[in-house]
């Protein structure tokens, strides 16, 4: 279960530092092997690779009403393997599509991860913020 935000560095060549807190078990249960693709906020959206393949079976069974969705997620999708300094290297059209410049946000969300530019994350959570809770969420004891 991964929970929490990191504050990190791409470098020239679009390497993130996977943190130690997370890196230790992704080594151990997934071999360092991951799966990053696109997601629809606009983010890149990292799993580990035993749970991307079970995602990649349910997003590919989705009807063709979601073949947006499909085009993203499966199209853009790109295996990665955490190398021998805790680095995954993050492909120029990814690294495009979400925005991402040097300074990135991972936030750890359960089974997954997200990442953002650091700024454009900023954005996001204020405009999401200032839209107050949504109704699902109002009997939630925070």
């Amino acid at each position: 279960m991964f929970q929490g935000s990191s504050a990190l560095s791409l470098d020239a060549k679009g390497r993130l530092t996977i943190p130690t807190r997370y890196r230790t078990t992704l080594l151990v249960e997934e071999d360092g092997c991951l799966t990053l693709t696109r997601h629809p906020d606009g983010c890149l959206i990292l799993y580990p690779r035993s749970v991307w393949e079970q995602k990649r079976e349910q997003i590919a069974a989705l009807p063709i009403s979601a073949r947006a969705l499909q085009r993203l997620m499966l199209g853009s999708a790109q295996d990665v393997d955490i190398d021998s300094a805790g680095r995954i290297l993050i492909a120029p059209e990814l690294r495009q599509a979400a925005g991402l410049q040097k300074n990135t946000m991972l936030l750890g969300l359960g089974g997954h991860f997200e990442l953002w530019d650091a700024q454009l994350l900023e954005i996001r959570q204020t405009e999401d913020l200032a839209q107050g809770l949504p109704e699902a969420l109002e009997q939630f004891s925070l």
